[in-house]
């Protein structure tokens, strides 16, 4: 049977691949639209898919890389602090982080509602809001497990 942590990891390693996907997809998109603007045929909402599929590149990306450790850490503030110190300024940024994220994840599903509820659509080709907002709500979620399971390493002497 496959611990949380494992269920984490795998699901974490799937939203980054369709963040990939996603990156992949505005990029070939850019480039279709500016070729057929340039020959006088603009490729119509592309400004509003760009914009959604950036909202999938962030927000499914972020699990991943945290697991990956690679965001920007501040370790020259770290390297003066004992092995203790370390470990409880990690914690201690990590519960931050896991309310922050829970703050995010909490709201992104208010807003997801409230657009499924109006049916708020895009302007121009009316593609809907909320799928995009719960997918990135999920995530925020995903990521605050990320947090705890990061803290559970620290506390058994994993982490780093």
């Amino acid at each position: 049977m496959a611990s949380p942590f494992d269920i984490a990891r795998f699901t974490s390693k799937l939203m980054n691949y369709i963040a990939g996907i996603a990156l992949t997809v505005m990029m070939f998109l850019t480039v279709a639209d500016v070729l057929l603007r340039a020959s006088g045929y603009p490729f119509v909402g592309t400004y509003e898919i760009v914009s959604l599929l950036l909202a999938l590149v962030i927000g499914f990306g972020i699990p991943q890389v945290s697991l990956d450790k690679g965001h920007v850490f501040m370790e020259f503030l770290l390297e003066r602090f004992s092995k203790r110190g370390k470990n409880v300024m990690n914690m201690f940024t990590r519960v931050l982080c896991i309310i922050l994220f829970a703050f995010i994840g909490y709201n992104l599903f208010i807003v997801g509602a409230g657009y499924h509820a109006t049916g708020e659509v895009s302007p121009t080709i009316k593609l809907p809001f909320y799928p995009i907002v719960y997918g990135v709500g999920v995530c925020c979620l995903l990521e605050c497990l990320v947090f705890i399971f990061e803290i559970v390493r620290i506390w058994r002497g994993q982490y780093e």
